[in-house]
Parts: structure tokens; C-alpha cells; sequence
């Protein structure tokens, strides 16, 4: 709803970052008042985590904040360049955002727009919190911006409660958080959909995907923190934000057992997250106090192990190097492995240990009565040697005297899962499947499902992951300019304004978007509406000097209404029934359909004058001129009489009047008496 530039402070000096309210929201009370209450909710929260607000104002019809400037990107940026986050970068980021959050919700104030674009990440790694812009207050009587049921915020990092439309309070925040900190360990949010309606529907009615399981390299403990955050029930949520920093803190220190020491004991807080696995947490400093002895074995007992490691270091760095006339190695130690034994062992079971270990599978089915079906009789390499990380271990699995059990491919990379399929002697129909959590490439599905009795030459479907749903950008055209940009900001999207003459459609109504309407488009991309601001502007011709009539069909035949005003002129002006001013000037730019007002000069009548006899005494320097009052009727032609005087030269035309006139002293020069 608004431009942000970096600008100056002069009397500070020092950079500051102004927000200026969009021209076409300055006439819409509820985007004012919002923008007030944005400026007024953060200016009330000073904490090193929330971005300052210095001033608010107005000037000129121009809305404007005036905030700390944060030298940084902003955490959508970050997540969108870098893709996931170290798991303890994420919980550092995600402690400082529950500190600002904290200190908020202890003034009476809940953001209700928590999202990776509202947080700034400074170049020296501090965490800023911004746009309180529909922050709601908890307490008080302040007039809120929304009706009940009305939704406001981002589909993506909506809390249930806030995609029905019911009252939030601080928890709603922490839901939110929940969503931003999984983005930061996943690198995408847990819900995806068409829409905000089908985004919103999936936090009111669907748990979101285990991280692990969805591959994120996390600790039971974090996954259970970002689990707990996404409860559908604020219940079963953090109850404020310092309970979850406490927890996040803990795990950033190592105690991934998040339970408190004792659940009756003070300050203790509700249940830890599910799957946290317990700890011992020992009998108390003095029984730490009498174990000395255990502790100096220990020492000698890890020092002995340190020398072991040393001395087995030496000697593969000297194998490495060809001593002892053992032929040189390709490669470092660690970066060989052992064939594990798979003799024996279930198909499936086989294909994970091996993949576990980073090697690759070729597998082979033959007929062999001396193993079960779907059991590995024989391996290449044999089991113990060492091999290159990423080699392929090729295994024979018996298929029994029975029909063989379909393998379980899910989740395989396409490649893998065809190989192996085949290998089994049946034919692969491959599918692509939008999917906005597997990883493009892997399979999402099978049929027949995995486990399914199958004989040779049988056909198997297998559907492969093409990524999220791609989202292709609506057509706008004929909206207000309002609603276009609400919808391209819920869809993901940047959102800016470019305005447009037109003559065929009303001012504020899109025009047409760029890129164009049912282009494919990636999130956080930008899209420019491009906004009509009504007819183009044109010239007001010159009709100074036309008569009325010319000059009334030339500013009709321009698109113009006409004002007609008049001016009395002397009898014999040439100007008499022509204009002689204009307004608008001549050539001015206006829209089509201003008035445009003419003055037409207008000649005078006849004059008859009323004369009274005027008695004057001269002065040589100072003459005083004093008229008897008298009432006198004269009828006389019109005439034109011309006193010359120093240090004025004046002429009058006297018009038939009927007057008493008393002439005040004047300092004057006279040359003849006047002519009556």
C-alpha cells in the first residue's frame, strides 16, 4: 500500500527510510487510518528488535512514515536466494523474532502479518520485526479496521483462527512464526494451493508434513518446537513468546531434552513438544561433588582413545603415501566405504543399507529355490570391500516359485526407480505430478501400490514430482486497481502501479498487467498493473478576439463546455461581441469535458449627463472646487470633457446621471475655468 524510499534525515543527519502512502489510498479513509495505526503501533515499541518509527505526517494530501533505515534483505529475500537455512541459524533468527514479538504482545499489540517479507536481516546478522500496519490492540477501546469475519494478512502465514475470521491474540503470532520458522529449515512453507481460499482451508484442516520426513536435516527436538507452533488449537500452542524463546535458547545451547527440570517446581511451563526424547538430569551438584574418581577414569580412559585415533591417522596417512610398498591409494580413507553383507536380506532392506551408506544398486532377478522371493542370494562386490563413495553394488534377488512382490519405489530418484522396476522384467509408464512438497524428480506415487504380487512383463505407473503447482497470473483487467493488487500479493507475487491514459475506461480500473495475463510466474516476482487515469489531457484552443459563436463551436468541437460571461465596453470599442480573456489560458492542457469560461467585451448605451453649474476658487498653487448642491435635470448630447491640470491629465465621459455633488479640496494645477 505504499513506496518506501531511503532518504535523509538533515537535522540528525543520518539515514532514515520514508514510507509514502499510494495517491490512489490517500482518499480512502480505511487505508489512511490503517497507515495511522501503523505509525502510532510502532512508535510505541522501542526494542532492538523492531524497526524505530521517528514521525508520522501529512503533507499536501501525502501520507508518510518516517522509520529506522535497516541496511540489510529482507528474510522472504534471503529464503528465496539461499533456499533452507542450518537449523541454528533458523532458531537464532526465529529467537529474535519471538523477542520482538514478546515485547509487543506485553504492550497490548498482536502483528497479524508475521511473514519472511516483514523481517529485516541486517548485514551483521540482527533480526529487525516491521509493518505493525494491521497490528490489532488486545486492550482498550481503539476502533478496529475490520469488521468481524473479515480477514486480513497473508494466506500463507494465516492462523487457523485468523482464516475463519475469529479473534486472534497472541498465539495467532506464534502460529504464524511456526510457519516462518519451517520455511527457514525446509526452504518452502507447509502449505501451498491455487489459491488463499485453498492455502487457508489447509491451516484449518490438515497438519502440516513432518520436517524429516520431508527431508530437512533437523533435530527431533527443533522439529518438535516448529510442531508445536502449528497446533490447529491455540491451546496446544507456546502460551507467549518467552516460552518459546526459552525453549528455542536451550536447544541453541544443546539440551535438545526440552522438559523442565520438574513439572510442579516454579515457573514451570506446559508439557514439552511431542517426541522429545527424555534425559536423565542427574541427582544434583553433590553427588557431581563425590564422583571425582569416575571422572579422572574417564579421563585417562578418553585420552588412551585419542592416542589410538592418532596413531591409527599416522599409519593410513602413510599407507595414503605409498609406504611399506603397498601400492598408492586413490583416495582418502573417509572417502571410502564397506560393502555391507546383504546376503540373505529382504530386497528393500538391502536397497537402504546400501543407500545409507551412499552407494548405488543395479539388481537382478532370477528364478532360485534355495531363498525366498524378493531375497538377495548374491552380491558384487562382496561383502567388507571398500569402495568408492557413489560405486554400484549390483545384487541378485531370488523370485521364488511364486509371483514376485512389487518393490516400493516412493520417494526414489525417476532414474533409480525405472532401473530397478526393470530389472524386475516389467514395463515403466512414467507420469509427471505437480507436487508442492516431494522434490522434482522423485516419485510421488506407484501403481500397482508397492507390495503388490506382480509376474514378469507386467505394466507399472509410476508419477513423478515436476515441483510446486505453477502458478499462472490471472487476468485483471476491467478490476479496481485495489482488488488487482490484493490479489497479486496473495498469490505471491510483487505488486506496483503505472498509470495510463485512456479513453474508453474510467479512471482507477486496470488496464492490462505486466507480464501478461496466464503468464507463468515464480513466487516474489514482480507484476506492474497498469492503472487507467481516465482521457488524456488537451490543448484549450486560442479564441481570444473570435466572436462568441466562433469562439463557442471551436471549444465545443474540442470536447469543452462553455461558461459565457460579459463586459462592458465604450460604445465604439472594436471588442464590442468579441472575447476578450479565456480561462483556461490558451493551449493548457485539461481533460475533455472542462469548462472553459470566455468574457465577451459588450458595448455601452447612450449617455445622457446631468451637469450642475460648479463654482471654483483658484489658488495660485492650492485651488479648493466646492459644487452648490443642486438637483438639476439636463438633457444634452453625449459628451466628453477634458480638464487639463498639473500634475494629472483626465478625461471623463459623463452618462445622464441626477446627483448632488460636494467636491472635496484637491491640490491642484488649473489652466482654464471649468466648462459647464
Amino acid at each position: 500500500m505504499a513506496d518506501v524510499y531511503l532518504a535523509r534525515d538533515q537535522l540528525l543527519d543520518r539515514p532514515v527510510a520514508v514510507k509514502v502512502l499510494f495517491n490512489e489510498f490517500a482518499d480512502d479513509p480505511s487505508f489512511v487510518e490503517r497507515f495511522r495505526r501503523e505509525a502510532q503501533a510502532a512508535a510505541n515499541l522501542n526494542h532492538p528488535n523492531i524497526v524505530s518509527v521517528y514521525d508520522w505526517g501529512e503533507e499536501g494530501g501525502t501520507y508518510f512514515i518516517v522509520m529506522e533505515y535497516v541496511e540489510g534483505r529482507s528474510l522472504a529475500e534471503i529464503l528465496r536466494t539461499q533456499g533452507a537455512m542450518h537449523p541454528d541459524r533458523a532458531a537464532e533468527i526465529a529467537t529474535d523474532i519471538a523477542a520482538a514479538l514478546g515485547f509487543a504482545h506485553r504492550n497490548g499489540l498482536v502483528h497479524r502479518d508475521v511473514k519472511p517479507g516483514n523481517v529485516l536481516v541486517t548485514a551483521n546478522g540482527h533480526v529487525k520485526v516491521a509493518d505493525f500496519g494491521i497490528a490489532t490492540a488486545m486492550v482498550g477501546n481503539q476502533t478496529e479496521l475490520t469488521q468481524a469475519g473479515t480477514v486480513m494478512g497473508t494466506a500463507t502465514y494465516f492462523s487457523p483462527e485468523q482464516a475463519q475470521g475469529r479473534p486472534v491474540d497472541p498465539r495467532s503470532d506464534l502460529y504464524a512464526l511456526g510457519i516462518v520458522l519451517y520455511e527457514m529449515l525446509l526452504g518452502r512453507p507447509p502449505f501451498a494451493g491455487d489459491s488463499p481460499l485453498a492455502v487457508a482451508y489447509q491451516h484449518v484442516q490438515e497438519s502440516p508434513p513432518p520436517l524429516r520426513a520431508s527431508g530437512a536435516a533437523v533435530a527431533e527436538s527443533l522439529e518438535a518446537i516448529t510442531l508445536k507452533l502449528l497446533a490447529k488449537n491455540p491451546v496446544n500452542r507456546y502460551p507467549t513468546a518467552e516460552d518459546l524463546r526459552s525453549d528455542l535458547r536451550r536447544y541453541r545451547e544443546g539440551a535438545h531434552d526440552l522438559r523442565p527440570p520438574s513439572p510442579t517446581g516454579a515457573g514451570a511451563r506446559a508439557a514439552a513438544p511431542a517426541g522429545v526424547p527424555p534425559v536423565d538430569y542427574g541427582k544434583g551438584s553433590r553427588s557431581r561433588r563425590d564422583d571425582g574418581w569416575r571422572r579422572t577414569l574417564l579421563f585417562f580412559v578418553g585420552l588412551g582413545a585419542l592416542v589410538l585415533a592418532l596413531g591409527y591417522l599416522v599409519v593410513e596417512f602413510f599407507d595414503t603415501l605409498g609406504v611399506n610398498n603397498n601400492p598408492p591409494v586413490t583416495s582418502l580413507v573417509q572417502d571410502r566405504v564397506e560393502v555391507p553383507s546383504l546376503i540373505g536380506v529382504p530386497m528393500d532392506e538391502a536397497r537402504s543399507l546400501l543407500r545409507g551408506v551412499k552407494l548405488s544398486v543395479q539388481m537382478d532377478y532370477e528364478a532360485n529355490n534355495e531363498f525366498p522371493a524378493n531375497t538377495v542370494f548374491d552380491q558384487e562386490p562382496a561383502a567388507g570391500t571398500k569402495v568408492e563413495q557413489a560405486d554400484t553394488v549390483r545384487l541378485w534377488v531370488s523370485q521364488g516359485t511364486g509371483p514376485m512382490v512389487l518393490l516400493d519405489v516412493v520417494g526414489d530418484a525417476q532414474a533409480d526407480a525405472v532401473r530397478d522396476l526393470e530389472a524386475m522384467g516389467l514395463v515403466v509408464d512414467v507420469y509427471d505430478l505437480e507436487d508442492p512438497v516431494v522434490p522434482v524428480g522423485q516419485i510421488v506415487e506407484q501403481n500397482p501400490p508397492a507390495g503388490s504380487p506382480i509376474e514378469a512383463a507386467a505394466r507399472i505407473v509410476i508419477f513423478v514430482s515436476s515441483g510446486p503447482p505453477v502458478e499462472r497470473l490471472p487476468d485483471l483487467a476491467d478490476r479496481p486497481v485495489l482488488d488487482a493488487m490484493n490479489i497479486i500479493v496473495q498469490l505471491g507475487w510483487r505488486a506496483t502501479t503505472i498509470e495510463e491514459y485512456s479513453e474508453d475506461v474510467a479512471e482507477g480500473i486496470v488496464l492490462r498487467t505486466e507480464p501478461l495475463s496466464r503468464t507463468e510466474l515464480a513466487p516474489g516476482e514482480e507484476v506492474t498493473i497498469v492503472v487507467s487515469s481516465g482521457p488524456a489531457p488537451v490543448p484549450v484552443p486560442p479564441v481570444v478576439s473570435l466572436t462568441q459563436e466562433s469562439a463557442t463551436v471551436a471549444l465545443q468541437a474540442a470536447g469543452f463546455e462553455v461558461n459565457v460571461r460579459f463586459q462592458a465596453l465604450p460604445a465604439d470599442s472594436p471588442n464590442a461581441g468579441r472575447v476578450i480573456s479565456q480561462s483556461p489560458l490558451p493551449d493548457d492542457e485539461v481533460a475533455v469535458g472542462t469548462a472553459v469560461t470566455i468574457v465577451v467585451g459588450e458595448a455601452g448605451a447612450p449617455v445622457e449627463t446631468t451637469v450642475a453649474p460648479v463654482e471654483t476658487t483658484v489658488a495660485p498653487v492650492e485651488t479648493t472646487t466646492t459644487a452648490a448642491p443642486v438637483e438639476t435635470t439636463t438633457t444634452a448630447a453625449p459628451v466628453e470633457t477634458t480638464t487639463t491640470a498639473a500634475p494629472v491629465e483626465t478625461t471623463t465621459t459623463a452618462a445622464p446621471v441626477e446627483t448632488t455633488t460636494t467636491a472635496a479640496p484637491v491640490e491642484t494645477t488649473t489652466t482654464a475655468p471649468p466648462e459647464g
